[in-house]
């Protein structure tokens, strides 16, 4: 799953410097055109064509990959140059086993220690989902709904070392969801399976919210890996 199109890239707008230092001023709005598939997985970045669009150095662009690179957001290829990471299904199995691991604690954690307004925000989250699913079945307009089911989530589970976590691998996951959700039928199948997970979090059954949530994942690597190209 690799492409040489460079389309995605005259989306980014030039960065507007702000407080923060532009070093990570460009690192999060390469970060964030990955996660929004602005830059697709397999895409080769070329230095000269960010530096036109983000209007910074070259300096601040190598800066930028070579931190991305860190978070596995890009692959470095000696002689080769860089392009965003595209997982091999190898690679995705492993990370939706540390997804399954992961999110199943955070909602166990979340049934023992969300407040009741909490807990109705969560069922709120999971109706939006719905509610953008039947309306427009758009793969990203549910990726986005989907994204306000997670923020409850771990604000109720109130485990900062967990939300860490979760945040260092969050944007190859989203490469992974968007695979994911783009098999025909999975975005109504992912409206059940919330379904279910929330209604034992109100019950305020852990051990089956936790289940659910892994079961819902590992449906997910299901209806994925079949797509992603084998490793090297």
């Amino acid at each position: 799953m690799t492409t040489d199109t460079n389309d995605g890239q005259s989306q980014l707008a030039p960065v507007v410097r702000v407080g923060a230092p532009l070093r990570e001023q460009v690192i999060d709005s390469l970060r964030q055109a990955i996660m929004e598939f602005r830059l697709k997985p397999g895409q080769r970045l070329v230095e000269r064509e960010l530096i036109g669009w983000l209007g910074v150095s070259r300096t601040t662009i190598r800066e930028a990959i070579r931190e991305l690179a860190s978070e596995g957001l890009v692959t470095v290829v000696p002689q080769k140059g860089a392009r965003v990471s595209a997982p091999s299904r190898e690679e995705a199995a492993d990370l939706y086993e540390m997804r399954a691991s992961l999110e199943s604690l955070i909602v166990r954690r979340f049934v023992e220690r969300a407040s009741d307004e909490q807990v109705a925000r969560i069922v709120a989250a999971v109706d939006e989902y719905e509610r953008v699913v039947h309306a427009s079945g758009d793969m990203r307009t549910a990726l986005a709904a989907k994204s306000g089911f997670y923020r409850v989530l771990v604000e109720g589970a109130a485990s900062a070392p967990l939300q860490q976590i979760l945040e260092g691998i969050q944007a190859r996951v989203q490469m992974l969801r968007v695979t994911s959700l783009s098999q025909p039928g999975r975005l109504t199948d992912v409206v059940v399976e919330l379904r279910e997970i929330v209604e034992a979090i109100e019950r305020r059954n852990a051990a089956r919210a936790s289940r659910l949530c892994a079961e819902h994942i590992m449906m997910a690597a299901h209806t994925a890996l079949g797509n992603l190209p084998d490793g090297d």
